[in-house]
């Protein structure tokens, strides 16, 4: 650029003595000598550009490269860790070759014990996810159908496998008594064809009662009354609604198993309930949980 403004300066200091022709051809010079120079730069950063992406190729390069050198050194390892563990087998191999005949039979009969116990299991597993699926199909059934009954009057749940259905004193009995309310039956009846549908189940009905002390010419006190009032579900189910006798039992567990604290009017009505626990024939649920391996 220094060289281009000195030709102009010496252009212009004998411009009085040059010809016009001389002028415009040094002007002319020095476009060219413009010219080169731009393209001059144009290549620098041609070249600038290419030398960043090649730095650039290579350091992804050299990333590969030590990405494939710790996939090697982990392949090595894993051959080695190949190579110790087939050695060990054939030494265990080695081993098993001299197993006397007594045993090989005592491999091949632990062998038939575990499938057995296999076997076991997995029907074990099948029987519960079928009682599972009665339970399921019990409590949807029964709800669709006491749809319209109050939830303090009758609550639906499934508890250590079994269903129970929880039906408070005040729908089921007057204060103190044992005889069942016109209002009750017509919950009974609902209970009732669900339990009929139920062929395979068995009943179990509890009185509960809260801590209250009671008694009067008829009851010894609040057991007395439980077992009266699952007595007399027992016997509407029954005679009313054809549920067999033979798949119920009664029972009552008076102030033994509460729900809540008697400490407040409110817990000691959650106490005051008959539930009807629905659950396997005894014997089929015996039969889930006898082995079948040692037979």
């Amino acid at each position: 650029m220094q060289k281009i403004i000195i030709a102009i300066a010496v252009v212009l200091t004998l411009g009085s003595c040059a010809s016009k022709k001389k002028m415009l051809a040094m002007e002319t010079k020095a476009n060219e000598i413009q010219l080169q120079l731009d393209k001059a730069r144009a290549d620098l950063n041609d070249c600038d550009t290419r030398t960043a992406g090649l730095n650039e190729k290579l350091k992804t390069r050299e990333d590969e490269l030590a990405s494939r050198s710790a996939r090697v050194k982990e392949l090595e390892d894993q051959m080695e860790f190949l190579k110790k563990n087939n050695n060990q087998l054939l030494d265990r191999m080695a081993d098993l070759s001299i197993v006397t005949k007594e045993g090989a039979e005592s491999i091949r009969k632990s062998m038939e014990t575990m499938n057995l116990q296999g076997k076991y299991i997995q029907n074990l597993n099948t029987s519960i996810q079928r009682k599972d699926s009665l339970n399921m199909a019990l409590v949807m059934n029964l709800k669709r159908s006491l749809q319209d009954v109050s939830d303090e009057d009758v609550q639906i749940e499934v508890k250590k496998g079994v269903v129970y259905v929880s039906l408070s004193d005040k729908m089921l009995f007057h204060s103190g008594s044992y005889m069942i309310t016109s209002r009750a039956e017509n919950v009974l009846s609902k209970v009732a064809k669900i339990l009929n549908d139920y062929k395979e189940i068995e009943i179990l009905v509890e009185g509960h009662t809260d801590n209250v002390p009671y008694r009067n010419d008829n009851l010894v006190d609040n057991w007395d009354l439980s077992v009266k009032r699952a007595t007399s579900v027992v016997r509407t189910l029954q005679e009313k609604y054809g549920v067999a006798p033979s798949r119920m039992i009664a029972g009552g567990r008076g102030e033994y198993l509460p729900k809540a604290g008697n400490e407040s009017k409110e817990n000691r009505s959650q106490n005051r309930r008959t539930e009807i626990i629905i659950t396997p024939k005894l014997d089929q649920y015996f039969n889930l949980y006898t082995p079948q391996a040692g037979k």
